[in-house]
């Protein structure tokens, strides 16, 4: 069967304009533009042309503006697509402006896209001004003036402010505010029991010193969710103090010891010394008398009374000495 040029020619045609049709199908958003004028918004063809030469995806702009339009806010392609180039997130933008708008907080396009570009989640921050978040700081202690520790647990309930949500600080500084009014509180208390009987005491302290002043949250309340009593910090300390006067102490007594004993060896050194004088001046008592016979300065009777006095003495050691034994035995 021979096909004619004319069939040929007719084919072709028909695959050229399908591919045409294909491609412009592609690039312009002929069925998002269908959708957004079957839901009363009025979006140019162009315009949808537009973004693509932009490197805008269309419906990440017109799907938020027709829900946009739906729930009766008054925001412009424009804004969607510049918020869309900066970088934020156009669907959840719009999504808390709906959620705002439903709860009656007063939220503009502006203030909502400056959330979104800061990083934070500007939708949760809607639904946590609507509905407040509990934040639960883990065990916080503290000392008593009577040295007792008190270990407490805060839950804090907070909302968000959305004035503040930009350049606010965040929940760690919520917690760490609260843990020092807590840490306060506990310290400034005469005793741990007052502490356990009254934990009310702590979070009516410490809201009262409006901790959430420059961040981002609104502190509604401060509730102790447990209390518990720690270590006896107080008679630590005292034990540790005895112990460390104790050692200053001993150290003292052994400096004093120390210099004792080279006293006393010194005494001794001295003691030793003198001896030797003794013995070397006894040594020349010989030398001297032998001198004073020759001489004539010392006579036989002189030499002989001088030894019955020696030997007098000797005797009267020797009768001492017994004696003191005896006493020494008795005592015994």
């Amino acid at each position: 069967m021979v096909i004619d040029a004319a069939a040929i020619s007719l084919i072709i045609t028909a695959v050229v304009v399908i591919i045409v049709l294909s491609v412009i199908l592609t690039f312009v958003p002929v069925a998002l533009w269908i959708s957004a004028i079957a839901a009363g918004v009025r979006v140019s063809i162009f315009t949808l042309i537009g973004m693509r030469l932009r490197r805008v995806i269309p419906a990440r702009i017109v799907n938020p503006l027709i829900k946009a339009h739906k729930a009766g806010l008054d925001v412009s392609i424009n804004q969607l697509e510049s918020h869309y180039l900066a970088g934020g997130n156009v669907d959840r933008v719009v999504n808390a402006l709906i959620a705002a708008q439903r709860a009656n907080i007063e939220l503009s396009f502006e203030r909502c896209a400056a959330i979104d570009l800061a990083g934070r989640d500007v939708l949760e921050a809607v639904q946590m001004s609507v509905n407040p978040k509990v934040i639960e700081t883990p065990f916080i202690a503290g000392v008593a003036i009577n040295g007792i520790e008190v270990k407490a647990k805060a839950r804090i309930t907070v909302r968000a402010n959305l004035d503040r949500l930009v350049g606010g600080a965040g929940e760690d500084t919520i917690i760490a505010r609260v843990g020092e009014g807590i840490v306060s509180t506990i310290g400034s208390s005469e005793s741990h029991s007052k502490v356990l009987e009254n934990p009310d005491l702590i979070s009516q302290t410490v809201l009262s010193k409006g901790l959430d002043s420059g961040t981002a949250f609104e502190i509604l309340s401060i509730d102790i969710a447990d209390v518990d009593v720690g270590k006896n910090i107080g008679a630590e300390l005292q034990i540790e103090q005895a112990q460390a006067d104790k050692n200053i102490a001993q150290a003292k007594a052994e400096e004093r010891r120390a210099m004792a004993v080279a006293k006393e060896q010194e005494m001794v050194a001295k003691v030793q010394e003198m001896k030797a004088k003794v013995v070397e001046a006894e040594a020349e008592v010989p030398m001297a008398m032998a001198e004073a016979l020759r001489s004539g300065n010392f006579g036989i009777m002189d030499y002989m009374n001088y030894k019955n006095i020696q030997a007098d003495t000797s005797m009267r050691d020797s009768i001492a000495k017994v004696t003191n034994d005896k006493q020494d035995s008795t005592e015994d």
